[in-house]
């Protein structure tokens, strides 16, 4: 009987086969790149960004590489971040909020957080954005709003950075707060109007779809670039599952959502950011993670070989 070969008609070019398997060569320090990539980001590409930790690694490269990086509200911390002061926003709930509260509307039941036996108040839909008073608090909202938009309609390229799929959810109107953190549980905030689950393909994809749509009516000629960031998660809310199965499920949803959402539109571009630090780093025998008590994070090294091929798959030179 005569030996079959696997694929025997199939000429794959090197990037499509795995890394020292068979003929093809061993990782050599230069992620495979596909041909034809059609986005090209040069240094007067007007770039925005928002996400979780990842993503603030991202902002920092390019604006040392003297990249257009576009911020407003440079005196709020909350900067630090992203291009306006929408401060980490961990999962897609919290960015299609603050698309909501920009292009849309966005009343939930309980706007401000109040501080127990304080005056303060704190916005739960932002990372720990404290306010000496409630009218300080809406002032500066509205600022933002504006800040907000000007800096999404300016937008030529917007970066996504998807976080992770935990959710704690007020179960009166369905809106997410930023995190369970901050004064408002600590000083003896009551948080049983909120409950916690672990979010869904569907529902990622929907609020991915639903971006798309406002940036699609107020900023047509914007290019997405979704990415999937490789910080895993610190800790779990989960009773069923350990932290490593937890944020693995987390990050293998996302990635299966960003796939489908990249597949839909000739304008949205994932970059494999997450692969190249916990896939491609450890092919080459290095390990990506952070010394110390955060080793959740991803190294300085790692940071800057993604950032590395960030430019070379979009500005070549």
């Amino acid at each position: 009987m005569a030996r079959s070969e696997v694929h025997p008609f199939h000429d794959f070019l090197q990037w499509q086969v795995w890394p020292g398997s068979y003929k093809n060569p061993p990782v050599d320090g230069n992620f495979p790149c596909p041909d034809g990539i059609a986005l090209r980001i040069d240094k007067q590409t007007a770039i925005v960004s928002m996400g979780s930790c990842f993503a603030r690694e991202i902002k920092k490269v390019l604006v040392q590489q003297g990249y257009n990086y576009i911020v407003e509200e440079r005196d709020n911390p909350a900067s630090a971040h992203a291009s306006a002061a929408w401060e980490r926003t961990y999962n897609s709930f919290s960015m299609r909020q603050i698309f909501a509260y920009t292009f849309d509307r966005f009343t939930p039941q309980l706007r401000w957080w109040k501080v127990p036996g304080e005056d303060r108040v704190q916005d739960p839909y932002r990372r720990i954005m404290l306010y000496d008073s409630l009218e300080e608090a809406q002032v500066d909202f509205a600022a933002h709003v504006a800040a907000s938009r000007r800096v999404l309609k300016r937008a030529e390229v917007l970066i996504l950075t998807l976080g992770l799929t935990e959710i704690w959810e007020d179960t009166e109107d369905d809106s997410v707060i930023c995190l369970p953190s901050g004064p408002y549980p600590n000083n003896g905030g009551d948080m049983s109007r909120y409950r916690f689950r672990v979010s869904r393909y569907q529902e990622n994809l929907d609020n991915l779809e639903y971006i798309y749509s406002l940036m699609a009516a107020h900023n047509p000629e914007c290019k997405i670039v979704i990415t999937v960031s490789p910080v895993h998660l610190w800790a779990t809310f989960r009773k069923d599952l350990d932290v490593i199965s937890a944020s693995c499920n987390s990050k293998s949803t996302l990635r299966a959502v960003a796939d489908e959402f990249v597949s839909k539109y000739d304008n949205v571009f994932y970059f494999p950011a997450f692969e190249m630090a916990t896939i491609y780093t450890m092919l080459q025998g290095k390990s990506y993670f952070a010394d110390g008590k955060e080793n959740f994070h991803v190294n300085r090294k790692t940071v800057q070989f993604i950032m590395d091929h960030f430019f070379k798959y979009y500005n070549p030179q």
